[in-house]
């Protein structure tokens, strides 16, 4: 064991160290048992993760591209019986959480992207490279594995909303890191490799492209007009009314007007705060309450699982300040209409044009009809 800290709001945070080296973190709005007699912390091996990857430059796209083999024979899909993210029922076969009373549980990815630890990477010949430093982590939702993010009881969602908050501090007070990107993908149709509850957070050496070109087009607006590009496309939004679908006091989900996705949405505290972490605990009630309406109605829409990945975008924690930025979700659901997946295809991939199948007007007002209960 590490450390044992309470954070405010009764979040309770118990620390291990795996046999592999790999860092566990639980958390409970309960009190952790810690001690000789507390929880341990288990792994499927002993080997330490891999540290042989690296980052190449793609000169015609101005981005950097991550290289990591060992991630070639991770675990994919298996049985029920060898879910490596349920609690630990036999120390012979471990798993990589204990049993107890814990609702939440972040550890390092065994199969990691990007590792603290990574290892210089092969000389340069054509195009510049760097050690693929960083952090991969595994978040995991819950010890059912037969539930959803969307079904859990919205105080979990409040406490997994406040552990991406935590893991943002964390990670992004590492000199090495400077974007925190916390992310979902649920569904085989979205390259799921285990069905458990699950999310995943990167701790990124730079920001990305994507949120890089969007914190980009908001800064040129905030410059221009001395507020944020998000805050007046959601004040617009709520003046149209047409696609939004849910409305707090402090928080929205709404399908945008650009939609590209048939059924994608976005979800931001109305307030232009720039991290989950500087979300109050009122914002990330009402934050909870937007995500689990979304995807109580993606659920309800036709009846089954919906699949989706879900991304949030947030400031850099560069140690520069960031205005422009207001923390939002993006999520990007898999299916056109039932049974059709939306596939990318060359005009998508090739040239980074969208072509949208479906009018935004016309799917949100499908969502809008899904009746919800939060309770």
């Amino acid at each position: 064991m590490i450390e044992t800290k309470t954070e405010p709001a009764a979040l309770h945070k118990l620390a291990l160290r795996k046999p592999d080296g790999r860092e566990l973190l639980l958390y409970s709005r309960r009190p952790l048992p810690e001690g000789p007699q507390g929880l341990l912390a288990p792994s499927p091996g002993t080997e330490p993760p891999g540290r042989r990857m690296h980052l190449r430059w793609h000169p015609l796209r101005g981005e950097w591209v991550a290289y990591a083999s060992h991630r070639q024979n991770r675990t994919f899909l298996p049985p029920p019986e060898y879910n490596p993210l349920a609690p630990t029922a036999d120390p012979a076969h471990p798993t990589e959480v204990p049993a107890g009373d814990w609702e939440v549980a972040v550890f390092e990815n065994r199969f990691p992207t990007l590792a603290a630890n990574a290892e210089e990477p092969p000389p340069a010949e054509i195009v510049p490279t760097r050690p693929g430093k960083g952090a991969c982590e595994v978040v995991v939702f819950t010890q059912d594995p037969t539930t959803s993010l969307g079904a859990l009881p919205l105080a979990r969602l409040e406490l997994i909303v406040e552990v991406w908050a935590d893991r943002y501090r964390e990670l992004g007070a590492r000199p090495e890191i400077e974007y925190v990107f916390p992310f979902e993908n649920r569904g085989v149709e979205v390259g799921v490799t285990l069905h458990h509850p699950h999310g995943q957070i990167y701790a990124y050496p730079f920001v990305p492209p994507i949120p890089a070109r969007e914190l980009s087009q908001q800064l040129a607006h905030y410059t221009e007009h001395g507020r944020g590009l998000l805050a007046d496309l959601l004040g617009a939004e709520l003046a149209d009314g047409r696609r939004m679908l849910y409305t707090g006091e402090l928080a929205a989900a709404w399908m945008p007007v650009c939609a590209r996705y048939s059924y994608e949405v976005w979800i931001a505290p109305r307030r232009p705060a720039p991290s989950l972490a500087d979300l109050d605990a009122a914002e990330r009630a009402d934050f909870a309450r937007a995500l689990k309406t979304v995807l109580l109605k993606y659920d309800g829409l036709w009846g089954k699982p919906f699949p989706y990945i879900l991304a949030c975008h947030q400031a850099p924690t560069d140690g520069r300040p960031h205005p422009e930025a207001h923390v939002h979700v993006e999520i990007y659901p898999a299916y056109r209409m039932p049974g059709r997946l939306k596939y990318l295809a060359g005009s998508e991939i090739g040239a980074g044009v969208f072509t949208a199948d479906t009018l935004p007007e016309e799917k949100a007002a499908e969502l809008r009809a899904v009746e919800v209960s939060l309770e």
